[in-house]
């Protein structure tokens, strides 16, 4: 199993804004009427034992949710899933995930087996290239189905699925948060003038933020780290802000993408004329070193052309 590229979501979601617009925005909305956000408490912590080789990353918050008249604390077990392959050991993970966390409750007196474990919602957020084809809960891996006086003692366990890639560009437009801008980000990085639109579009969702100055130093890092994993290969260091340093960024980008662009002639000039070389070579009526001056290749560029396509 690949291990995870450090992302940033991490820090991100370690702060409560990102985890109320996660919940808000691309959770079930019944889920986050529920929820009180005034009253995450962060619970982050190393409670998992080794049983899985692979690093991870995981975020535990707790939330006061009322239903029927209760107050309860719903903990929300994020799990960060950035592998380079959809991970069809997700639901066994998942039962290994929560059991250690119960457990780690148990043990620290938190609650008591006869005060009874408290609800808890797995999420588990992918942004990998393929969509997401693993089972939600384990039961669905039970095969075949067992007969009826089975099914009641199998394991049951469902996660909440967020997959960045099934939502479309219209349907994060439609999320008026900054963290449905950062998932734009992500989504747009292929494409550079899309990027560039992606990243204007989130610098507005920051200016109208309430929390504008924090949420914009933590984004700022994000962003300057993610494009660093796309070897962007622009200055970011005199950039500390994407509210105060906007145009300075624009201007980067602007660049990088003339460089590729320029980047890309070049290499098509370059490939045609390796295939007018090879035209030639086929006729057979030049020499080498008549065809490497035709095409201003080297001779033995012209050599390992004639080599390449010999059967």
């Amino acid at each position: 199993m690949a291990k995870p590229h450090d992302t940033g979501y991490k820090e991100l979601f370690s702060h409560p804004e990102f985890v109320q617009q996660l919940i808000e925005g691309f959770a079930p909305p019944e889920v986050a009427a529920l929820m009180d956000f005034s009253t995450l408490r962060n619970h982050s912590g190393n409670y998992i034992t080794p049983l899985f080789e692979e690093k991870f990353e995981d975020v535990v918050w707790s939330v006061e949710a009322r239903w029927q008249g209760i107050t309860q604390r719903v903990f929300v077990y994020l799990l960060l899933e950035f592998q380079s392959r959809v991970d069809h050991r997700m639901p066994i993970r998942l039962l290994h995930y929560v059991a250690c966390f119960y457990d780690h409750l148990l043990k620290t007196k938190v609650t008591t087996p006869s005060r009874g474990l408290p609800p808890l919602l797995p999420i588990v957020l992918y942004n990998g290239s393929k969509r997401w084809t693993a089972a939600e809960d384990i039961y669905e891996q039970v095969r075949p189905e067992p007969p009826a006086f089975l099914r009641a003692y199998q394991p049951h366990l469902r996660y909440y699925l967020i997959d960045e890639g099934r939502y479309s560009s219209e349907e994060l437009a439609a999320i008026d948060s900054p963290l449905s801008g950062v998932f734009a980000v992500e989504q747009a990085s292929a494409d550079r003038l899309a990027l560039q639109a992606a990243v204007e579009r989130l610098v507005r969702l920051l200016r109208a933020d309430p929390n504008k100055e924090r949420l914009d130093r933590l984004i700022t890092r994000w962003l300057k780290r993610h494009l660093q994993r796309l070897g962007a290969g622009i200055d970011l260091e005199r950039i500390n802000s994407l509210i105060e340093d906007k145009a300075m960024l624009a201007e980067n980008l602007e660049n990088w993408a003339k460089r590729e662009r320029q980047e890309g002639r070049q290499e098509g000039r370059r490939e045609g004329r390796q295939e007018t070389a090879r035209n030639l070579l086929k006729l057979g009526l030049l020499s080498d070193a008549q065809i490497a001056q035709a095409t201003g290749l080297t001779l033995d560029q012209i050599q390992a052309l004639r080599e390449a396509d010999r059967p």
